[in-house]
């Protein structure tokens, strides 16, 4: 499996309407126990990066993640615009100049784009963030290397997302509910769980 310019373009138009589609369900997650923002910031971050992708014709896969996280620098506010945007613009420089990329290739640059995250969060595995999700599922890939089970990369990330129900927030707007924060689903690790399941789709073809 090789992640071509296309196949990532494919990635990213994909997520695009799932978040779309489940921009309600992220602003509900949201307004429980955050800024309420996160589905209308997202929705509103990957729309343009649609637009942006399907305006320009790309020849390395690094490019074209470099424009996805300007894209969302620029457009999304709140805490996941800048999260988001700064993990892709980690990633863009390990993929620079390559026409494809290898799963292993891939996981590398979002390994580069986790610690990203984590520099510009200042969060950890625990803390009821995106981290719940991003962490296990590159430690997964990472393992699978060039032959990976993607239907089993789904369902970690949907478990990891799942599991947040029940860790007390310690980072973010989230963090003041202290325990009252339990109970309820992180929405970063919500997003985060839609970004890897349909890039595990487009691995698979099922998107076409």
């Amino acid at each position: 499996m090789l992640f071509t310019v296309n196949e990532l373009k494919s990635w990213f138009i994909y997520l695009n309407e799932v978040i779309q589609s489940k921009k309600s369900y992220l602003t509900d997650l949201d307004q429980a126990i955050g800024d309420g923002d996160h589905g209308l910031n997202l929705a509103r971050g990957f729309h343009e990066v649609t637009k942006k992708l399907e305006s320009k014709e790309y020849t390395d896969v690094g490019a074209l993640l470099k424009d996805t996280g300007m894209v969302l620098l620029s457009k999304v506010g709140g805490a996941s615009g800048p999260l988001y945007g700064s993990a892709f613009l980690k990633a863009a420089t390990v993929l620079q100049g390559k026409e494809s990329a290898t799963p292993t290739e891939l996981t590398s640059a979002l390994e580069a784009g986790l610690d990203a995250i984590k520099a510009r969060g200042k969060a950890n595995l625990t803390d009821k963030t995106m981290i719940d999700v991003w962490e296990p599922v590159l430690e997964f890939l990472k393992e699978s290397g060039d032959e990976v089970n993607w239907d089993e990369g789904s369902r970690l990330a949907e478990e990891k997302m799942n599991a947040t129900k029940d860790l007390e927030a310690r980072k973010g707007r989230a963090a003041y509910l202290g325990k009252r924060s339990i109970g309820h689903i992180d929405p970063g690790a919500t997003s985060s769980y839609y970004l890897f399941s349909t890039l595990f789709d487009v691995a698979k073809g099922v998107n076409k």
